[in-house]
């Protein structure tokens, strides 16, 4: 049995599955974003307790760096991938196929998957759905890694007691796949630009060029 079987085989109510799938490019009034909106919280929710459990003794910090790398947009784009959602997902483009590059489009209709689930199912089902899906990047979530724009705030923190600054240069594209280019610079450096489907993700690659180009990692 196919992934996209088992998914439909857990709603009573198809219509809440279908509605989870549904992007806003394809309709701008009956889509998944309501659902997304929830999934996020219960997603949140249900991995924030695990954490929490696993590592009893960490501190508040380290359990929110761990938790970020399990809810961020690339991790629920590789959750979705893994479930096959990119075979489901109506957009508003029919001739174009989902790559596993639509990372916001697989994120979101994960978060909103989850939405449905906990209102289809309940919550006890949910954390079942979400504990097995997430588990290999739980499994994982001893690794502690700083990504490039904590790397960089603290790096700047700590030699001239200020933030980086962080400025959108541009951003383009349609509106279910954009374009962000986003600058960033210390006191002593010139600006990086970063691209991505995201102003974090932008920030992200910009913070790591000037990490490397400055030969500070």
């Amino acid at each position: 049995m196919s992934e996209n079987n088992i998914i439909k085989k857990i709603f009573k109510n198809k219509s809440l599955l279908e509605n989870a799938l549904i992007h806003k490019s394809a309709n701008l009034k009956k889509n998944n974003e309501k659902l997304e909106f929830l999934g996020d919280r219960v997603l949140g929710l249900v991995l924030s307790k695990k954490l929490f459990d696993l590592y009893p003794d960490e501190t508040e910090g380290v359990l929110d760096k761990r938790f970020a790398n399990l809810v961020k947009k690339k991790t629920c784009s590789e959750v979705a991938w893994s479930l096959k959602l990119q075979n489901l997902i109506i957009i508003g483009n029919k001739k174009k196929k989902i790559i596993k590059n639509d990372e916001k489009i697989l994120s979101d209709s994960c978060e909103a998957l989850i939405g449905a689930i906990y209102i289809d199912q309940g919550f006890d089902y949910v954390k079942k759905f979400i504990l097995k899906a997430w588990k290999r990047y739980i499994d994982k979530s001893h690794i502690t890694i700083l990504d490039s724009k904590t790397k960089l705030q603290e790096y700047s923190l700590k030699k001239f007691k200020k933030l980086p600054t962080y400025r959108v240069v541009s951003s383009s594209g349609p509106k279910h796949n954009p374009i962000y280019k986003v600058s960033v610079c210390l006191t002593n450096t010139k600006q990086f630009v970063g691209i991505g489907n995201s102003k974090q993700e932008a920030e992200l690659n910009s913070a790591k060029k000037l990490l490397l180009e400055e030969k500070i990692l």
